[in-house]
């Protein structure tokens, strides 16, 4: 194993270890998944319920409540995926470690990717018992729509680093002030991100705002899929958009890691 893959392990074992030996931490990742997929359930069935007779209402209460179980599903992939590298490195702050870090050989990049490698991590220990547990209760296959699930995924996984990313910047630039922003900014982009509803409903000014987030097209994308159509223009536009945000999100991290060093910020940030 190279140098670099080897401090990247070693600071992702420093927080898998962590897990290992608190069993609440591990409770905590799949909280939050399975509460919002029984919430969101419980909705979709009323309202396949009230819709009647499914060959009278037809299949639009049903493809409305799949839509909505798959939208709150591939939303908790960005959400576990952001929240697992801002997560993380707020971990490395508050046991006051960033400062041993990197007076180590560790280089920006390798915690970077470290981080990601924990995000991922802990995205599949929270999402996947909500996926199989949306299967037992409801009958919900998020797979049916095919392997363009894992593109939904993937792209979902991305969107949710560089909003990380940016949120870690915002934390080297204004100390602990910024921390509650590691839970709230992604919440912030729900209405702009198209989860439950079309882009189309929202505001003609709001929309070129929806349109440049990659998750919006993805749920579009999704909803496409549910009805058995594949709009792959849509991926595109994710997977294109995200390559644009996600350099952005790295030149900003370089940029505020470098004067946090400079300004000494590694080893008082927090305080």
């Amino acid at each position: 194993m190279s140098g670099s893959l080897r401090r990247v392990w070693g600071l992702m074992y420093r927080h898998l270890a962590l897990y290992r030996r608190s069993w609440p931490r591990l409770l905590e990742l799949m909280y939050w998944p399975i509460l919002q997929m029984c919430i969101w359930g419980f909705t979709a069935s009323f309202l396949v319920g009230r819709a009647g007779n499914p060959a009278v209402a037809g299949n639009t209460a049903i493809i409305a409540a799949s839509a909505l179980l798959g939208g709150v599903l591939l939303w908790e992939v960005a959400l576990r995926s952001q929240m697992g590298v801002a997560i993380s490195f707020l971990e490395e702050l508050w046991s006051r470690n960033l400062g041993h870090v990197f007076v180590s050989p560790i280089r920006p990049w390798e915690m970077v990717s470290a981080l990601i490698g924990i995000s991922v991590l802990r995205m599949l220990t929270g999402v996947l018992p909500a996926i199989l547990l949306a299967f037992l209760l409801y009958a919900f296959n998020l797979f049916a729509m095919g392997p363009i699930v894992v593109l939904f995924f993937a792209n979902l996984m991305v969107m949710g680093w560089w909003v990380a990313l940016g949120v870690i910047s915002l934390i080297l630039r204004h100390g602990a002030g910024a921390e509650a922003l590691a839970w709230s900014v992604l919440f912030g982009l729900t209405p702009f991100s198209a989860v439950f509803y079309p882009v189309s409903v929202l505001p003609a000014a709001v929309q070129p705002i929806a349109l440049a987030l990659p998750s919006s097209h993805v749920f579009e994308g999704m909803r496409a899929a549910l009805s058995g159509v594949m709009r792959w223009d849509h991926l595109a536009w994710a997977m294109g958009l995200n390559v644009v945000w996600m350099a952005a999100g790295i030149w900003l991290f370089a940029a505020q890691f470098r004067q946090a060093r400079l300004r000494g910020a590694l080893l008082s940030i927090g305080e």
